[in-house]
């Protein structure tokens, strides 16, 4: 009899950690939405410079994983989650890999994995990996929208081509171009912008708008860090 109770309260438990809506559920999509957003990007930066090939084929390793895990119930966030991040990661080596130096179509070849989610959202197995790239892809919209607004597109290219020697001469113009308050107020307000879209969505209990806001808060960490690196180059 205890030992039937006692399955009983373990079954209870894991039911309570599956759950979709639970805390235990949101927190770790957001904290995976968060780190997939501003780590790799740092290892995938200097891969599609030396071996583009590899980061491209490296989209086939976490889409398959993501399949693999979604098999199996305990590990099913997490394989949700890593086909969400394939299309990022697929877009980035596409365009960092071929088309870094065309600002012009950066937005649109981050986009490439709309159709794909277009179709996993009537899923709910896809549902919180689709969120995520959705959230991704919200934050570089909006990090573009502030390359435009400012003109820094002129660096991004010269930046992109020039002597790697050179590069830091093209930053550092680039931060002259962005120091005057216009440019301070107009960051500000894309700053609350992505604040107010990645924090609303946690009044949410569904895990998906969990990871949502945890790819579009992340931007601000990403856009941070290389801001600093522009100033230290």
């Amino acid at each position: 009899m205890l030992s039937d109770t006692t399955s009983q309260s373990q079954l209870t438990q894991r039911l309570v950690i599956r759950a979709p809506g639970s805390l235990q559920g949101r927190l770790p999509a957001f904290l995976a939405a968060a780190f997939l957003v501003s780590v790799p990007v740092f290892i995938q930066a200097p891969l599609v410079r030396l071996q583009p090939w590899v980061s491209l084929a490296l989209s086939l390793v976490w889409l398959f994983s993501g399949l693999y895990m979604l098999r199996d119930r305990r590990l099913a966030l997490w394989g949700d989650i890593a086909v969400g991040f394939t299309w990022t990661w697929l877009a980035g080596s596409i365009y960092w890999g071929w088309f870094r130096a065309e600002p012009l179509i950066h937005l649109p070849v981050e986009a490439l994995g709309l159709p794909f989610v277009a179709v996993l959202l009537f899923y709910p197995r896809f549902r919180t990996g689709s969120f995520f790239y959705l959230g991704s892809l919200l934050g570089t919209a909006l990090t573009d929208a502030y390359f435009y607004w400012v003109d820094l597109i002129p660096y991004w290219r010269e930046v992109m081509t020039v002597d790697p020697d050179l590069a830091g001469g093209v930053l550092h113009a680039a931060l002259l171009q962005i120091e005057n308050p216009v440019a301070m107020v107009r960051a500000m307000l894309l700053l609350g912008l992505l604040i107010i879209l990645g924090t609303l969505p946690m009044a949410s209990s569904r895990t998906c708008w969990w990871a949502f806001s945890g790819a579009v808060l992340s931007t601000i960490l990403v856009d941070a860090l290389f801001l600093l690196a522009a100033v230290l180059a």
